[in-house]
């Protein structure tokens, strides 16, 4: 899709397709309110988010289980806000407990900074949970989440839920290249902004909203990737809300389970493990740039940890246009490199166990008796 000729992003072409992805994106924010598109990073994304509801000196509390939970804490800081950062241990998942008590000790916080999708530590949080402990103990508190990596492959409910802003990335869910956050904030997150003073050009999201009612933006878009994040909405259209968020469920489900087949163990707390990617700890006497060397040679692409877990975990992405089939084909090729590089295990056990857990959430049930003539 990225490779059609380029259109004027002026015209009625444009026009067309921005609307497509604005109103096609709504129920899977789960929102009535407006979205904006930026041609920015996910990052960016974030940042929109602060400069565009806050300002200087505002009172934050930032919510961090991971290296992006970091970012975002930072991005409010690096522009003047006051924050306070409550420190999750990474694997773990925020606790209600913990947000509720601190929300109770040092009432006035403007906003609260969310990680919907944890992709340093493979760790989904329970965002309705918090959020409700949140609209319970600090009603006036924007809720302002990051769903880079999450929206899109899971059910959300931004509105049901009481959350202000959410971010989303072009890279994730969408199927499509990096380059675009889209960005939904509720009606008090709009009103917002029209009094929040920290500075903004090219992130300012009325300017991006008031030109999207035209059917522009603001800036010049990143046409190419327009371009696929409309075929990436056509595709999800195509197989259905449920069918998708049923599809990332079973590959992640029998990511965990090939894994934990083959030996290495999972890093996030299994409550909240994440459905579009997993962490597994890299064993003792395993050499992580050689195996994932080999690994890649294989055709399947690892990603290493990040921050304090560089070379201690490897992490693998199940999300957008991933199938369960692909996972069992990278299932096979971790086996077949755990084989040669002398770990113990038998060969299939972690194809097996993926695709016997694929077909549990699915609510497929396998024979007890296999083979032929059994």
């Amino acid at each position: 899709a990225g490779a059609r000729q380029m259109i004027n992003h002026r015209g009625p072409e444009f026009a067309s397709m921005l609307e497509r992805i604005l109103s096609g994106m709504k129920p899977y924010f789960g929102t009535s309110s407006d979205i904006a598109m930026i041609t920015t990073a996910g990052t960016g994304g974030l940042e929109a988010a602060i400069v565009n509801t806050l300002s200087p000196g505002d009172r934050v509390l930032g919510i961090s289980i991971g290296s992006f939970g970091d970012r975002f804490a930072k991005i409010a800081q690096i522009y003047g806000a006051e924050v306070t950062t409550i420190e999750v241990e990474w694997g773990q998942a925020a606790d209600p407990e913990v947000l509720r008590a601190e929300l109770d000790r040092s009432p006035g916080y403007k906003a609260v900074l969310l990680t919907h999708n944890e992709t340093s530590t493979s760790v989904m949080n329970p965002i309705e949970e918090l959020a409700a402990v949140i609209r319970e103990h600090a009603p006036d508190a924007l809720i302002l989440v990051d769903s880079v990596s999450g929206l899109g492959a899971v059910p959300f409910d931004m509105d049901g839920w009481g959350v202000d802003v959410v971010v989303t990335g072009s890279q994730k869910a969408w199927m499509a290249a990096p380059g675009l956050a889209m960005i939904a904030a509720s009606p008090r997150a709009w009103k917002a902004m029209e009094t929040a003073t920290m500075p903004r050009l090219y992130l300012d999201l009325l300017a991006h909203r008031e030109s999207h009612a035209g059917g522009q933006t603001p800036f010049t878009p990143a046409i190419a990737v327009v371009y696929q994040v409309d075929e990436g909405l056509r595709l999800m259209t195509e197989e259905g809300a449920e069918h998708v968020f049923a599809r990332h469920e079973a590959c992640a489900a029998a990511t965990r389970a090939g894994l934990a087949a083959l030996g290495f163990d999972l890093f996030a707390d299994p409550r909240y493990a994440s459905r579009t990617v997993t962490a597994a700890t890299v064993p003792g006497g395993v050499d992580w740039k050689s195996f994932n060397r080999a690994v890649k040679a294989r055709g399947v692409v690892l990603a290493g940890g990040q921050g304090k877990l560089t070379g201690k975990i490897f992490r693998l992405g199940h999300l957008g246009s991933v199938t369960v089939e692909e996972i069992l084909g990278a299932m096979s090729a971790l086996e077949i490199v755990s084989i040669a590089s002398g770990r113990a295990i038998r060969p299939g056990v972690g194809v097996a166990a993926a695709q016997a857990a694929a077909m549990e959430s699915y609510g497929l049930s396998a024979p007890t008796a296999v083979g032929v003539g059994a």
